[in-house]
């Protein structure tokens, strides 16, 4: 299914919140599923963003489509891997209309679970791999291994600030990956990809059976430790009917544990900082 059409629930709300934001560091709002906006004083960076309609019977969009992304605009779009709620044209060409610049895995071009135009081309189309290191504006991002068995060709990135430090590993299981990483940067807000074992219907043989897609609790505090994170912050869990999980279930199950130092539990359209825990509430509430 192309999805070529973004339904936008909360009108222009979200992007004009996005577009407006003067952040002293940088700003990281979640956009559901697994996608995120992080936003400097010069640079807006888009990793993973999916506005579609999901693909009933078998992918059933459970949140409201927070943002058309024709109102918004982005200097680089990330991608970590293939799938279709990652790897979305209709979701990131908008954003890059203004000149962006997309970066993601060869197989995320070659093999899209996307039919269709991929939106932009070849020469703001960037190709990435482990090991690979570039910079957007002020940011700096870096790009490491992943696990996710579902994927081709997935990717982690660690994006770089003066501010902080930010990772997202796409829909990654525990990867030995994530033990390097911890050495190596200090990760200050990561994103994990949270839900439960649920029943999916596959359209391609009819069948019903259960699936897991992303990380149990257990998985997740694992992935939390190897990584030193000091700021974990589930995604993934609120969005398909029969996959979803509670991330308030991790407030007791990381407390024993060395990380993360603090678990950030947010919902669509919230906001955080980096360098500073909690959610900010959105300039009307202020």
């Amino acid at each position: 299914m192309t999805q070529d059409t973004i339904h936008a629930t909360w009108g222009d709300w979200l992007a004009a919140e996005i577009a407006q934001a003067e952040p002293d560091g940088v700003a990281v709002w979640y956009l559901g599923c697994n996608g995120f906006a992080l936003k400097s004083a010069t640079t807006t960076l888009y990793v993973d963003p999916y506005f579609g309609d999901g693909d009933p019977p078998k992918l059933i969009r459970m949140i409201p489509v927070p943002m058309d992304p024709a109102d918004g605009a982005a200097d680089a779009v990330l991608v970590t891997h293939e799938h279709i709620d990652h790897m979305h044209p209709p979701s990131y060409g908008p954003l890059l209309d203004d000149g962006g610049t997309l970066y993601a895995p060869r197989a995320s071009y070659d093999s899209p679970d996307y039919e269709g135009d991929l939106r932009v081309g070849s020469g703001k189309r960037s190709v990435v791999s482990e090991g690979d290191s570039f910079a957007v504006g002020d940011f700096t991002v870096h790009v490491r291994d992943a696990d996710d068995g579902d994927a081709i060709e997935p990717v982690s990135y660690v994006v770089e600030h003066d501010a902080g430090t930010f990772f997202h590993p796409g829909d990654s299981k525990p990867a030995a990956a994530f033990e390097r990483i911890g050495d190596e940067f200090d990760v200050e807000l990561g994103v994990l990809a949270f839900g439960s074992v649920g029943r999916i219907h596959h359209t391609g043989d009819g069948e019903t059976r259960p699936t897991k897609w992303y990380m149990t609790e257990n998985e997740v505090v694992e992935a939390a430790n190897a990584l030193q994170l000091d700021r974990l912050l589930p995604s993934h869990f609120d969005m398909w009917k029969g996959v979803s999980g509670d991330p308030k279930a991790l407030h007791e199950h990381v407390s024993s544990y060395r990380y993360p130092r603090e678990l950030e539990v947010v919902r669509i359209g919230d906001r955080v900082d980096l360098g500073s825990p909690g959610v900010v509430p959105p300039s009307t509430h202020r």
